[in-house]
């Protein structure tokens, strides 16, 4: 029945009526070229084991994460992030420096076989130490400046297998400038730093720890990952990593700081990433194997928000699942 009492100029739903409209006037979109998929690599043969707190995500070992790497180019994603498990761990994460350790044989064996692939490295010590924490711990403390020279030593090993980016995500005071000092003095002034410039002390990391087996031994990250409460300090710490050299700036966790992502934008001229982490993942996917949501509607609302917010980049365990799902 026709109303002719009211007399609208502002129909805003006429740009909704079908499908084909709604993508013509769409503000935001995801494409393959925004996602970067993170991958665990563990010592071994032949070795895929699912992460249970993380369903659809495994650990491989070198030589099958080289069939994976195979079914993400097929896919469109041709950007990853390793993260090493190593089969013995110790208070100082020698194997993060080995040039033999798990990473850095998997960056060779990545680039070895599928160039075309680009590989990021994670930089950091939580993975390798037996502690758990990411640094040289002291008396319960990790040392900030004596943890430097083991990031810079990490960042090197992985440059000389062959890596394209480095991301140091320690949140130790100065980790760019002395990555970047020592990738310049030791020729690699070509690779650039992907920076976890604002990485808060977030409860959303479980299944990560779970997955990389970095859960601290004792105590918590809150002495030097950002209190979640915080807004200018996250601006503080990502002008403190530009200033310095890091050419893409990271937020992390995504989800509850899409507010820190778009004033990070809006200040920053460098492209800004965002982490989609794990237990953003594992929340999606519990409630999917309830029946609660649609798992794909809420996994693409969610990727659409963090973009939304403004990331030029997202790292999401999500990135081959949508991929493949277009």
């Amino acid at each position: 029945m026709k109303n002719t009492s009211f007399n609208f100029i502002h129909r805003p739903r006429r740009l909704r009526k079908n499908e084909n409209i709604r993508a013509l006037v769409r503000e935001t979109s995801i494409t393959v070229d925004d996602l970067i998929q993170p991958i665990f690599i563990q010592y071994g043969k032949k070795e895929k084991s699912e992460i249970p707190s993380m369903p659809g995500i495994y650990r491989y070992s070198t030589d099958s994460v080289l069939s994976y790497a195979e079914s993400l180019l097929k896919a469109g994603i041709t950007r990853v992030i390793l993260f090493g498990i190593p089969d013995k761990k110790d208070a100082v994460g020698s194997d993060a420096i080995s040039g033999n350790g798990i990473i850095q044989k998997s960056i060779s064996a990545i680039k070895k076989n599928f160039p075309e692939m680009y590989v990021i490295s994670d930089v950091c010590m939580c993975e390798y130490t037996d502690h758990g924490h990411c640094g040289i711990l002291d008396k319960g403390d990790v040392q900030n400046d004596q943890t430097l020279e083991y990031l810079q030593k990490q960042s090197v090993s992985h440059a000389n297998s062959g890596v394209d980016m480095v991301a140091p995500s320690a949140m130790m005071d100065g980790m760019v400038a002395a990555i970047r000092n020592i990738l310049d003095k030791k020729g690699f002034e070509q690779i650039p730093i992907m920076s976890y410039s604002v990485k808060y002390a977030s409860a959303f990391y479980g299944p990560f720890r779970d997955a990389a087996d970095s859960t601290p031994e004792s105590g918590d990250r809150k002495r030097y990952q950002m209190d979640p409460a915080n807004y200018r300090e996250a601006m503080k710490e990502m002008e403190l990593d530009v200033a310095v050299g890091a050419d893409i700036v990271m937020v992390k966790p995504a989800l509850s700081y899409l507010d820190i992502i778009k004033s990070v934008k809006e200040s920053c001229d460098l492209p800004v990433a965002a982490y989609n982490v794990s237990g953003e993942y594992a929340m999606i996917k519990a409630a999917e194997e309830k029946r609660w949501i649609d798992g794909k509607k809420a996994r693409d609302e969610m990727l659409l928000s963090i973009k939304r917010a403004g990331a030029d980049v997202i790292v999401s365990y999500f990135a081959y699942e949508w991929a493949i799902s277009q």
